[in-house]
């Protein structure tokens, strides 16, 4: 029998809120599958579960708000034989669930069939939204807080609404609350060093010119699937920055990186591109579009949240030439990327402008120095140089 538990999606989550359950006490599921989803600061995310069997027992109601490691459900293994089912120890009981909350006699008839997360519900009563009016694009068609936004910036912008509604302050202020927790412990806790270096782009651009040429626009491979793979393998050959501090560093050998993610309603993500370092160029713009959709949906998997071991944030697209970005713990090194900009630089013994990208280098004091994080930067450089091997 195992424990299928709340997920830790990041340093700043303290719980969350389960949503909804994908399954049924007696259904079969394999490694993989989406089984829930809850409810975080950051969003609506897709649980997934890691051993394949039968779902013994489901212990947590939707609706219910809960922490970081707690079990969520009793997972039978494939060959294991059917539990009796004797009532449980006293002494470690389930969390109870938050019973549904009784609509008000006004919305007697329309809430209760409307599904609906419990951040969405309490958005919605403070700013008097009729949640039977909003579409749902959560799972299984329930209305999320961004549907609820989105519905009220609809509805202050048309010609018909009255006065404007009162500005949307409460969902940004949660995730920048998040984000200032993650941000503060990180300054607080890690020794960070930066490292900084520019490189030129010249090969890099023309070899993209010239393989996308043939291709329609939507097939196209954009710099940063160039800029991602460099880093993935960049840090492959630079171990101490590719892990975790838990005290003590703990290398990593797979390349997860994550994927700073700036969210349209305000704050960012950072999900994970899995194997980054093992991945050839198209899918890996195919999978980095993927994840920036659904991302900016509220569709991400637990996975994603949780499995980075490296950060990459590109801000290029957002006019910024620089970027000295902060360690998200408990990774040990960030890698930030600005815009690729003409420069004049000296190529064999003659001035001349030059594609270039400066590349920064956030990295913890204590699982490597600036000496090997130098080597990280020279490495990324050698890549970027010959494009065709990435």
């Amino acid at each position: 029998m195992a424990d299928f538990l709340m997920p830790s999606l990041g340093a700043d989550m303290e719980a969350g809120t389960l949503v909804e359950w994908k399954v049924k006490a007696g259904d079969s599921v394999k490694r993989g599958d989406i089984i829930a989803a809850v409810e975080t600061e950051k969003g609506l995310i897709d649980l997934e579960i890691w051993e394949s069997g039968v779902i013994e027992e489901i212990l947590v109601s939707p609706g219910t708000r809960v922490p970081v490691g707690a079990v969520l459900a009793h997972v039978r293994g494939e060959k294991a034989a059917p539990a009796p089912a004797p009532p449980r120890p006293a002494a470690t009981p389930p969390p109870p669930p938050v019973p549904p909350r009784e609509p008000a006699a006004s919305e007697a008839g329309r809430a209760v069939s409307v599904r609906a997360t419990p951040v969405a519900r309490k958005l919605a009563k403070d700013q008097g939204v009729d949640l039977s009016q909003v579409h749902g694009s959560g799972p299984g068609g329930a209305v999320t807080r961004e549907d609820v936004e989105s519905f009220i910036v609809t509805r202050a912008a048309a010609p018909s609404a009255g006065p404007a509604a009162t500005p949307l302050q409460e969902p940004a202020a949660a995730m920048r609350r998040a984000i200032a927790a993650a941000m503060t412990r990180s300054k607080r806790e890690i020794p960070h060093y930066y490292l900084g270096t520019h490189i030129d782009m010249g090969r890099a651009l023309a070899w993209l010119h010239e393989r996308n040429q043939s291709r329609p626009v939507t097939e196209r491979i954009l710099p940063v699937a160039l800029l991602l793979k460099a880093v993935g393998l960049a840090v492959r050959a630079v171990p101490e920055l590719n892990g975790f501090w838990e005290n003590g560093f703990r290398p990593v050998e797979a390349v997860h990186v994550g994927c700073a993610i700036s969210l349209r309603q305000g704050g960012l993500v950072a999900p994970a591109l899995h194997d980054v370092d093992r991945t050839d160029l198209d899918e890996l713009m195919r999978r980095f579009n993927d994840l920036v959709t659904r991302a900016r949906s509220g569709h991400l998997r637990s996975s994603e949240l949780g499995d980075g071991t490296i950060t990459v944030t590109n801000l290029g697209d957002r006019g910024a030439e620089s970027v000295f970005g902060v360690i998200f713990p408990p990774q040990v090194a960030l890698v930030g990327l600005g815009r690729i900009v003409d420069e004049p630089a000296a190529v064999e013994g003659r001035v001349e402008l030059r594609p270039r990208i400066f590349a920064s280098l956030s990295a913890d004091h204590r699982a490597s120095d600036g000496h090997r994080g130098g080597l990280f930067l020279e490495k990324l450089d050698r890549l970027l140089q010959a494009p065709e091997k990435l």
